[in-house]
């Protein structure tokens, strides 16, 4: 990973998410190594003569997809097969995908054919290059995959664009990938035999959309232990819950580490360490290393999958040269990825429900706080109903857990029996993760509020965060409309910067 130079070299080199955070952040050209440029050439060339030579039938280069891969293809519309394979495939439905996320497809998918066992040529590689490198954007729709066979009808339109057809986003705006081509003299992509299904076979996109869930849920994870804490000292709460002897006791490495956490940013703070009349404070916050690492420790388990996923071959049939063999085997099945995220999205929806708990508990009238955190309640309902939003979005959150990965249903005549969902398993966990931007929003706006009623002070971390936060959401004295102010907190949350080296310390 390059620390200065503007060019990032794919190679077979293991590529760790970290890494990748600070590329896909950055503003690094992207192209092919030579060591993989050579391997891709290797491929192609032995592709290239197996066919010639090969008379028996081999799955996806000279025969039909799916339920008709009996059906033999001649020679002189192998090209052709290609084609209409993307075109067919190109039935996505639904919303778009955010363009961010689709950039992120484009990298992957090459990233994935750049090991030199799935036929392509190098020019195809760098056309998916040549469309990240500069911003020309796919449009792809959110429905549409199964999960198996790849994520096909999503591809299929990441593949059309590559072929002048379709559209894209650029500059702002989506328009035919035609006239952007043109623009830049750019030829389309004139796909050979294999390369239509090189391009449709493979994980790119429940892949692409779980990374940038984890990308966001690492900054969510650093920010909702903030919130959290502030939340704590608003509530007069108890520091003895974090002491590391609890956590050495049962050392979960999520726990051990919120609990670290907590105990740093709560440093020469005034009002932890005041004396507290009350000898315990609810779960919500007394539990926070508990729940909150739970989380952490699940959101370690899926970047261990997307890492791996990351640094493989999952298009099909697979080529081996040097063994002479292509192989038809299942590297594009979802499943391992389908559980990873289902698993995610209750990680996410938990971050989420204890937080919500926390805006209750500080709403609730206790610990001289006044009830909804107005000085004249019943004139004013103050943060009554915005609790009652957290409380929507958390539920919610518990209808959208819904395992995809527990479903599945034939397709292709039966040939595709066994699916893994991955995709609807991807697109919940975005709303998820979305959702528990809004929760963490109240949280801080309800935090906040209720600081103006303690005369001691928090720490100095702390201190900075509330008077950044303030200057986007000023103290509510008397009621207004506060849908705004839960965006403009939702905006924070979404503008705060949090460097790499922080958030993947």
């Amino acid at each position: 990973m390059p620390s200065t130079n503007s060019t990032f070299k794919i190679s077979a080199a293991h590529l760790s998410l970290s890494e990748l955070h600070r590329l896909f952040h950055a503003s690094h050209d992207v192209e092919l190594s030579e060591e993989a440029r050579q391997k891709v050439e290797y491929c192609r060339n032995y592709l290239d003569q197996k066919i010639e030579r090969e008379e028996n039938p081999v799955y996806g280069i000279n025969t039909g997809f799916g339920s008709l891969c009996n059906v033999a293809i001649e020679g002189k519309d192998l090209k052709r097969l290609q084609l209409n394979l993307v075109r067919s495939h190109a039935c996505g439905s639904g919303e778009r995908i955010a363009p961010s996320y689709v950039k992120l497809m484009l990298l992957l998918k090459a990233r994935g054919l750049s090991y030199g066992l799935s036929g392509v040529s190098p020019s195809t590689i760098e056309q998916l290059l040549f469309f990240y490198n500069n911003e020309i954007i796919p449009e792809v729709f959110e429905q549409g995959s199964l999960g198996a066979s790849g994520d096909l009808a999503p591809l299929a339109h990441l593949s059309l664009a590559l072929m002048g057809e379709g559209r894209v986003h650029y500059q702002g705006e989506y328009r035919d990938s035609s006239e952007v081509l043109a623009r830049f003299e750019r030829p389309a992509v004139d796909l050979r035999s294999k390369e239509g299904i090189a391009l449709l076979n493979g994980t790119q996109f429940m892949l692409s959309l779980g990374i940038m869930a984890s990308f966001e849920l690492r900054k969510l994870a650093y920010l909702a232990d903030r919130i959290a804490a502030l939340s704590l000292e608003a509530f007069d709460g108890r520091p003895e819950p974090f002491d590391d002897l609890i956590h050495a006791a049962r050392p979960h490495k999520g726990q051990r580490d919120t609990a670290a956490q907590i105990r740093a940013v709560l440093e020469g703070s005034e009002m932890i360490s005041r004396k507290k009349v009350h000898v315990q404070d609810p779960y919500s916050f007394r539990c926070i290393p508990q729940v909150h690492g739970a989380s952490k420790d699940a959101l370690a388990y899926a970047e261990q999958v997307f890492e791996t996923e990351l640094n493989s071959v999952t298009d099909n049939p697979t080529i081996f040269p040097d063994e002479d063999k292509i192989i038809s085997g299942g590297n594009f099945h979802g499943q391992t990825l389908a559980l990873a995220l289902d698993h995610l999205a209750l990680a996410t929806a938990e971050w989420a429900n204890i937080s919500e708990r926390r805006t209750y508990l500080l709403i609730s009238g206790q610990r001289d706080l006044p009830a909804f955190l107005v000085a004249k309640p019943g004139l004013n309902s103050g943060l009554m109903i915005a609790q009652y939003t957290a409380a929507s979005v958390v539920s919610q959150n518990k209808q959208l857990c819904t395992p995809a990965s527990a479903d599945s249903i034939v397709s292709s005549n039966g040939q595709e029996d066994h699916v893994s969902m991955g995709a609807n398993a991807a697109t919940k966990l975005q709303k998820v993760v979305d959702n528990l931007k809004t929760v963490l929003a109240i949280e801080l706006m309800t935090a906040s509020q209720a600081f103006y009623f303690r005369q001691e002070k928090t720490s100095e971390e702390l201190s900075a965060l509330l008077s950044a936060f303030r200057e986007k959401v000023p103290f509510i004295d008397e009621d207004r409309i506060l849908h705004h102010d839960i965006q403009a907190a939702r905006s924070f949350i979404e503008e705060f910067k949090v460097e790499s080296e922080q958030i993947y310390a």
